[in-house]
Parts: structure tokens; sequence; C-alpha cells
């Protein structure tokens, strides 16, 4: 079956030159120039992935975002947001908002292209991973978070977040690092936006008693923390390939 990308853009010759680059590289094309006809095909058929434009006739690419992340069938989609709009405030606004990377105009074809095969490599390994940590069950198939059999209701940042800790429970990740794995070192925001995600990831989880599991080692970063029995319950169950695997990945990576 043939890798479908959707690309929403309303300027006919950006258009014509992102289909150009995706058939080139083997992949199917889907066109819309707006959020009505993105929604128009979504509701025909789910793309693999999504490139779209922020300035958008009528509704933006930043409300299709938010719907899209609202939808138990669309929210796992990767979205690749392209725009003209260049400060880091742009840019925060979209990586929170659920957008899986960020590429300003104008930009490079080449590199535009390897983001795209770096988030459906990603997304392949995404679709078969679960992992258990304690009372926290995650899945990456559906995106769902559970404890005890109840969902936990958890932003896109926030799930990401949970899931590199999850991968290495009692290992603390500075800032830094955490802006590297979760959001991509090519992406250049400050420390705040960790605490900020770090703070949500908690209240997500602090209807259930299990907050204080994400613990702030003072003058190092985060960590999930386990006690000894937990731990070594949840280490028969590690799935090793982590790091590899859901890194978001930088233009140049491979």
């Amino acid at each position: 079956m043939t890798t479908n990308i959707l690309i929403v853009e309303d300027d006919p010759l950006t258009q014509k030159l992102l289909s150009y680059y995706v058939t080139q590289c083997g992949y199917s094309v889907t066109q819309a120039l707006d959020v009505a006809g993105a929604m128009t095909h979504l509701r025909k058929s789910l793309p693999d992935l999504i490139v779209l434009d922020w300035m958008l006739p009528g509704s933006s690419g930043i409300e299709l975002v938010r719907h899209l992340n609202t939808g138990q069938l669309t929210s796992n989609i990767p979205i690749i947001m392209l725009s003209a709009r260049n400060s880091e405030s742009d840019k925060i606004i979209a990586l929170e908002t659920g957008a899986d990377d960020y590429i300003t105009k104008p930009f490079s074809p080449r590199e535009l292209m390897a983001r795209i095969r770096a988030k459906l490599r990603n997304r392949e390994f995404q679709m078969s991973d679960e992992i258990l940590c304690g009372e926290i069950e995650l899945s990456i198939a559906n995106h769902c978070v559970k404890v005890k059999g109840e969902i936990v209701e958890i932003g896109r940042t926030e799930f990401r977040i949970l899931h590199l800790l999850m991968n290495h429970p009692e290992r603390v990740y500075s800032r830094s690092q955490l802006l590297d794995h979760v959001w991509g070192n090519d992406v250049m925001l400050n420390d705040r936006v960790v605490d900020v995600n770090i703070r949500r990831l908690r209240q997500a989880l602090e209807p259930f008693g299990l907050d204080v599991m994400i613990q702030t080692v003072r003058g190092s970063g985060y960590r999930l923390h386990v006690n000894s029995k937990l731990l070594a319950s949840y280490q028969g169950l590690q799935k090793p390939y982590f790091d590899s695997a859901f890194r978001i990945q930088s233009a140049t990576a491979s």
C-alpha cells in the first residue's frame, strides 16, 4: 500500500513544488487548498502524514491541528507545519498545539523530504509499542495512556515526554535532553517549554495520585521514579529499542 501524504497549501506554486518532490520520493499525494478541503479528504481516508501551511483562507492551519489532535483516529497522524512565521512564539504555539515539526518558508525541499521520511519511520515504530510501568500503561498505537484501565487525558507533547521517561525509569533527563528527544535538536526553544509540559503531565496524573512519579532532580532535570519492586517488574517487560526508534529526528538524522 502506497504511503499517502496530504498537502494542505493554498499557494498553487508551492503546492505544485511540494507535490512534485513527494511523488518523486515514491509517495502518493492528496491536495487541499484550505481546511475545509482537507477535512473532506480526511473523512474519506486518513493520510500517513500531513504537510500543513499555517496561513490558509478561512480557518488556519493551527485550527486544523487542534481539531485533529482531539480525534481518536487522527491524533496519531504526523503533522509537519510550514509557515513564513519564524518567531519563537509561533513555533511554540504550533508545537504545543500538536504539530510534530515546524519548517519556516522559504524552505529546502530536500530538507522537508528528509523530515517527512524521519516522521514516517518514527510512526512505524510507534504503531507497535506498548509499555507498562507500575500502574501506568501507555500504548503508542492507540496514542493512549491508562491507569488501572482508566484513560488519562493527556496532550501529545506530554505523551511523548511520558513515553521517554517510561522507557528509562529512574534515568534523569536534563531540560536540553528533553528538548532534543521530544521536540528535536533543530527546533530552537528555551527550557521553560519543558517546565510547562512537565507541569501539564503532572496535572494529568494527579487525579490518580501518580503525579509524584514525575520527580524534579534539582540542578539536573526530571525523571520517572518507581520503587524497586515496581522497577524489577517493569524491566522484564522493557523493549530496548527506544532511543533509535522514538527520538524526533532532525533533518540530517537517519
